[in-house]
């Protein structure tokens, strides 16, 4: 089989999230696979299924599968720790045919074996967002992590404050993202006398157990004038912390992705920053690739970095920068 569409190479920066008359066209098939198989098939698989990023990541998915006449399924865990799942995920992809996997993983080292046995089974395999540790994948598409965590670390340097006293609230240790933000973040701010890290902690990614470190980290640490976070639930977890104890003025928030709240937490001021990512791109990118996979095209590109932008208060309504704020508004319209 061979996917039908001509693929193009498409350029690391090429969909920020719209002109995706294709979303509408087509939704994505459900998990339990029942479609055409004389049809490629390409199983996305990712972290959970439920936060904005999420959502327009299968955006970009289903647009490709469309595209290129592809059966395209979607499944992921409950929460994002839950790496067993995950694993049962992809060896139920494997079962059932799958010709490609486009994985996110929860765990670098714990998803690993799951990867290297479906690849070993025949099934080609484009990792999206979160690495896994397999040398037997043939394509990365994500954000350069290290390099978002710089623009973490300008956007806590580019503040007013005489001295910037910082605490970090991070997500699960296992999952290769987020500890590449954190590095990026502390090398960008090593060696500056005006930064001191006064308290670290790593939370299971949900809103609730970020928000609960982030008020005990704030009660204990009264000091902190700055918080840095890396993903979509602990900034939500942060930016509710922030608000609760009424400290939007006296602690500023750099923070990552963004949904309708977390945006709203922007214009409000219990969030100070965002580092938003692509994830459309992610979607679209990582079943194209797949599709190119399977016809036994050769790729150029192995690692694949997709755009981030720095939203503050001050550039948000730029209509450039409205777009990767909503990207749904723009498919949509």
């Amino acid at each position: 089989m061979k996917c039908s569409g001509k693929i193009r190479r498409t350029a690391a920066c090429f969909i920020i999230c719209f002109g995706i008359a294709v979303f509408t066209a087509c939704g994505l098939y459900d998990k339990d696979i029942g479609a055409d198989r004389s049809k490629v098939y390409v199983a996305v698989i990712t972290k959970s299924t439920t936060s904005e990023y999420w959502k327009t990541t299968f955006a970009g998915a289903n647009a490709a599968g469309a595209e290129y006449n592809l059966v395209v399924t979607y499944d992921g865990p409950e929460n994002e720790e839950d790496y067993e799942t995950q694993n049962n995920m992809i060896r139920k992809a494997v079962s059932d045919g799958a010709d490609a996997i486009v994985f996110s993983a929860v765990d670098y080292n714990a998803n690993a074996s799951a990867i290297n046995e479906a690849v070993e089974d025949g099934v080609k395999v484009v990792v999206i967002d979160s690495d896994v540790n397999s040398d037997l994948v043939s394509c990365r598409i994500s954000t350069d992590n290290y390099k978002a965590g710089q623009m973490v670390g300008e956007a806590v340097v580019s503040g007013d404050e005489d001295l910037f006293k910082v605490g970090i609230v991070n997500f699960d240790q296992n999952s290769e993202n987020g500890q590449q933000r954190e590095k990026g973040f502390r090398d960008s701010v090593e060696g500056n006398d005006k930064v001191s890290i006064i308290s670290a902690v790593h939370v299971n990614s949900t809103t609730e157990e970020a928000k609960q470190a982030t008020i005990k980290m704030l009660e204990d640490n009264p000091e902190i004038n700055i918080i840095v976070t890396f993903n979509e639930w602990t900034s939500l977890g942060v930016g509710y912390a922030v608000q609760e104890l009424g400290m939007a003025e006296k602690v500023r928030v750099v923070a990552f992705d963004s949904n309708v709240v977390s945006v709203g937490m922007l214009e409000t001021g219990e969030v100070d920053a965002l580092i938003v990512q692509n994830p459309y791109a992610m979607g679209y990118l990582g079943v194209e690739y797949a599709c190119m996979l399977i016809n036994g095209e050769k790729i150029k590109e192995t690692d694949i970095d997709t755009t981030t932008t720095l939203i503050t208060r001050e550039n948000m309504y730029i209509p450039d920068n409205q777009k990767v704020l909503f990207p749904f508004e723009q498919i949509k319209n």
